[in-house]
Formats: C-alpha cells, structure tokens, sequence
C-alpha cells in the first residue's frame, strides 16, 4: 500500500530544511552536545582546514579529529563567508543534499526488502494470511521517518558531518541489499574510515551479499515442503527454488576485491592531503585511537563522558577494554539468531552502536530509527511502542533544559544532564531488546501459519 502524497511531504521536509538554513539565523546548534561532537563538528574541521592551509597538521593540538577526506571536500566551503551568510551555510546545502540521498535510498532499500517478502510469502502461500493484517509500503514509510524525524534535521542544519556518515552506512546497506558489490564496498569503506563503528557491519554486509534480503527462516520452507504432498513438491519446490537459496561465494568475493581496492585509494588520498603536515600514522592515532580511547570528556547524550570523569585512572584502561569490547560481543549471537534477516541485523547493530559508542549524537538515532521503518510490516505488533515514543519526545526535551540549568543558570549539577543521557540510553536498550524479540515472534508466527 503506497502512501499518499508522498512526493509532497518529501518536498515539505526537504524544504523545511531550508527555510531553516537559509532564513532561520544562528540557532546555536553548532554549541549543542546532542547534536554536534568533537568528531562530527563542522567547527572543528573548520580549525583543522586552518591549520592545514597554514602547512599545519590539521591534528594539532586536540581540536579535529575526523577524515582528511572532509577537510578536502568541506573545509574551502568552511573558510569564507558571502553575502554576509554564515561560513557554514554552504555546508549545511550540501547536507540537505545528503539528508534527501539518503531518504532515496532507503526508499530504494525497503522497496527491496518488500519484493522479498512478497516473493517469501508467496512461495509460502501465506500472502492473504499475513498481508491482509499489514501490508504498508515500509520503503515510503522508512524515508520519510528519516526526512521528518527532528534529530535528523537539527543534525543537517546544526553544522555537523553526521548526516554524510549516515549517507555512507545507509549506501553500504543498499549497495549489499542490491547484491552490487562495488558500492557496498565503497559504502563500507568510507563510513569505516570516518566512523570506526560501522566495521562491526561488515557481518551484515556478508550475509546481504552471500544470501540476499531478508527472509524467512530456512526453517519454514523446509516444514512447508515436509507438508506437501508429493504430487505437488516438484510444483512446490519451483516456486521456493528462489528462496532457499545457497550462499553466493563469487559476490563474496568481488565485494574483498573491492574492499581492498577502495581502502587503498582511501588510504592513497590521505596520504597525499597529509603529505608534509603529518601521515597516516598521525591520522589513525588522532581519528581509530581518539575514539577508542576516549581522551575527549566534554558533555554528550552517552554515558561514557560521565563515567570516564569519574573512574580511577588506574582501572582506566581496564574500562576502555570492557566497554569497547561490549559492542563486539554482541555481534556474533545476534549474527547466530538473525543470519536469516541481516538487514534487520544492520540495524540492530546500528542501534547498539548508536548506544554504546563514545561520542554518541542525534543523528546516530535519526540513522537507526529510520532503518527501523524498513520493518513497520514486520514489528506491526511490537510492545511499548508508546512508552518508546512519548520517552524519546521527553528525553529530547529534557535534555537542552538540563544542560542549560548545569551549564548556564548553575542550578544544577552534572547529574542532572547526566540523568537525561542514562534515559536515552535505556530507551536504547528497551528499543533493541522489543524489535529483535517482535521479529523473532514474526518468523514463530510465519511458522505456525505453515504448519497450521
């Protein structure tokens, strides 16, 4: 089911973004802790372009710490102003740009995983059963998710590179939906090389490439065909010849060609914008060892900021193994129990990426949430979905209060923003744990239906 006046509430948002950009002035979003982080700060990069033109390192002292990639495509646009605009008002352009791209291809990928479906449930001759339930253009509803949540638009107007790490994570994922492996590689590479979370994806990636789109368990196809009777299997096998499917080993391996061939150009680029101002090795220790370090404990919507302020420096590097090791360890269960659906696993991995990572924003929600709207067929009976929505709205609204009474009025406390940070972070978690167990009901669903 298609949605109505699609294209125009496209349009609306996209032009939302630019009535703010263009007439709304200095929102000060730029200074906002949720929005803008010191990997993500379009006034960071701006520093690093300065000291790159003046034969610096852009690393120098503790102000960037992002891609040299950036600094080439987004530092001339940081330099000057015109017109009396902000410097950075050609930059937030770009990132409308970007935002409208990425809502397309996630349209792209849920229509995708749509034709999929179709195809699985048909196979399984359960389309009236399951369909007339719930049958929503889940592409449509995905990308307009993503253009009109209010944290992907203060991320585009707030002068911040999230949304390009977005467009790069978003790319991989339909570039491996679409079986191309030059452009999930492309996609791969690039959001690794400016965000060192998305390498846990490359499970995902595999799966998307080897397997194809989201299905339903080998499982159910298998009871299905154990149900038939034999006058009809070799019927019955025609029609899910499609979907049992064994794992394409040649993409697989076109996908490393690439892989390798698009990290030595990345790598070569670099290499050249830091020639004489510094080197890779500067560059990883400044961007991987910044990150997984944490040295940076300014204020954001996470947690670690917090807890880092906190602990002994003794059991400092004990912590930083624990908690950078907490991502990796839920990668191999979720990939165990959803191999079956690894575009659903893209998300979650993102979401618990979004959670746990060091300098957390907006816009690692505003990605996962609209990734989430790729499912509204599947999850249509998933619990808490209003305590989830109102606890965002408030998290969201709380948030800037209590860093206005910390930092400004000095009524408060930093347990006060704190608080708001550790909200989020639950939300987080009852948001993970409610869709991965809504999908798995689903596939139990789909496999009472067969032998019912």
């Amino acid at each position: 089911m298609a949605i109505r006046y699609y294209w125009p509430m496209v349009a609306a948002a996209v032009g939302f973004r630019l009535v703010l950009v263009l007439f709304g002035g200095d929102l000060h979003l730029a200074s906002r802790p949720e929005v803008s982080t010191p990997l993500t700060s379009l006034r960071r990069l701006a520093e690093g372009y300065w000291l790159n033109q003046a034969s610096m390192s852009p690393y120098s002292g503790s102000m960037y710490h992002g891609s040299p990639l950036l600094l080439s495509v987004l530092g001339p646009l940081t330099s000057k102003g015109s017109g009396g605009k902000h410097a950075h008002v050609y930059c937030s352009l770009i990132l409308v740009a970007v935002d409208f791209l990425a809502a397309m291809l996630i349209r792209a990928t849920g229509r995708r995983l749509q034709m999929s479906r179709n195809r699985s449930l048909k196979s399984l001759d359960l389309t009236k059963a399951v369909n007339s339930s719930a049958n929503v253009s889940a592409g449509d509803i995905a990308s307009l998710i993503y253009l009109w949540n209010p944290w992907a638009i203060v991320t585009c107007v707030g002068s911040c590179t999230s949304p390009i790490e977005n467009l790069m994570v978003v790319i991989m994922i339909y570039g491996a939906c679409s079986r191309l492996a030059p452009l999930a590689a492309f996609g791969y590479v690039m959001a690794t090389h400016l965000s060192l979370y998305p390498a846990i994806l490359i499970v995902p990636v595999i799966l998307l490439l080897g397997y194809g789109p989201d299905a339903p368990p080998t499982k159910v196809f298998l009871l299905k065909s154990s149900s038939a009777s034999k006058s009809d299997m070799s019927e019955y096998e025609k029609q899910t010849s499609l979907k049992v499917r064994r794992f394409s080993r040649i993409t697989v391996l076109n996908f490393i060609f690439w892989l390798f061939i698009w990290s030595c150009y990345v790598l070569l680029l670099s290499s050249i914008i830091l020639k004489k101002v510094g080197g890779l090795n500067e560059m990883f220790e400044k961007t991987y060892g910044f990150i997984l370090t944490v040295k940076d404990l300014s204020p954001n919507i996470g947690v670690l900021w917090y807890f880092f302020a906190e602990v002994f420096d003794f059991f400092r590097s004990f912590f930083l193994i624990v908690f950078n090791m907490n991502i990796i360890f839920v990668v191999l269960p979720l990939a165990i129990r959803l191999k079956h659906r690894p575009c659903f696993l893209a998300f979650v991995y993102t979401a618990i990426v979004a959670m746990l990572k060091s300098y957390p924003s907006a816009g690692d929600s505003a990605l996962y949430l609209g990734l989430l709207g790729l499912f509204a067929n599947e999850l249509a009976e998933m619990q808490f979905t209003f305590f989830l929505f109102f606890g965002y709205i408030g998290v969201s609204l709380l948030s800037p209060v209590m860093h206005n009474l910390w930092i400004w009025r000095g009524t408060g406390n930093a347990n006060f923003y704190f608080a708001t940070g550790l909200a989020y972070t639950c939300l987080q978690t009852v948001l993970v744990v409610e869709s991965v167990g809504s999908m798995i009901k689903h596939d139990r669903k789909l496999r009472l239906l067969v032998t019912s």
